[in-house]
């Protein structure tokens, strides 16, 4: 199952900007150096579901470019029973300015299936552009990458949105522009492998690729308490489908209020 951490990273599609000033002018409130936060991947055979790998974000507080940054790393592998099919041992670490919730540099090494990808990506958020080992690119103001959408999202106030309102943002990725949007679903109760849990659901729009299908086909569920952990993905992909779970964490900025019942 190729792009094992690009499955998780679709979490990324949650975040929303109501208005491009709140977009480049969020603070964080969620989430403390020291978190740690692991995610299973699991791949539908036949009737049940099989787990293929998992992924791993932790965070760091570091110093880049003379500022205090969030050293967010996201590392994604294929089990070893599943190496056989598809050897997966995926890296990409952000570096999040921690005033202005902004990438100031990101890195993606992969290695799947022996194909092997490496970008180095240097933000300068002032002049609109990030340079990468390929180049330098346009990007609108307050870009997002993968990882840092993420932890950007996590402190986004949902209690304004509407059930069906869609939310765009922008992210940069293999030296491109994405503007995507999500529809946000409003709040339920969600079963996952670690628990019962009160949630935000979300579907994000997704361009098609090369294992999923474009449209508004993922599901994706977040604790609805001050942490805004992802819980859940749920997805249709070119072959099967594929669900991933939040199944460890550590060191949470916030009591774990969503929490409802764990198995």
């Amino acid at each position: 199952m190729r792009y094992l951490l690009l499955i998780l990273l679709s979490i990324a599609c949650i975040t929303p900007a109501h208005a491009q000033n709140d977009f480049c002018s969020i603070r964080n409130n969620s989430f403390n150096a020291g978190e740690s936060i692991t995610f299973k991947v699991m791949y539908n055979l036949g009737k049940m579901y099989v787990g293929a790998g998992e992924a791993v974000f932790t965070v760091n507080l570091e110093r880049f470019a003379n500022r205090d940054v969030y050293h967010i790393t996201g590392d994604g592998r294929t089990f070893r029973a599943y190496d056989w099919i598809f050897k997966v041992r995926d890296k990409y670490e952000t570096f999040l300015d921690t005033a202005t919730m902004q990438p100031l540099k990101f890195l993606r090494n992969v290695n799947e299936g022996g194909y092997k990808i490496y970008n180095n990506v240097v933000f300068n958020q002032a002049a609109h552009q990030a340079v990468s080992t390929n180049g330098t690119f346009t990007v609108p103001p307050c870009v997002q990458d993968v990882i840092s959408a993420i932890y950007y999202a996590r402190n986004i106030d949902f209690s304004k949105a509407q059930e069906g309102d869609k939310i765009p943002f922008a992210m940069f990725l293999d030296d491109q522009v994405y503007n995507i949007y999500i529809r946000y679903l409003g709040k339920e109760e969600v079963n996952t492998r670690f628990g019962k849990f009160r949630a935000i659901k979300f579907k994000p729009l997704l361009i098609k690729g090369t294992i999923f299908e474009g449209g508004e086909k993922m599901t994706v569920w977040v604790s609805d308490d001050a942490n805004k952990v992802p819980l859940r993905v749920e997805s249709p992909i070119s072959v099967g489908n594929i669900i991933v779970d939040m199944v460890n964490y550590s060191n949470l900025r916030h009591p774990f209020t969503s929490l409802l019942r764990q198995r």
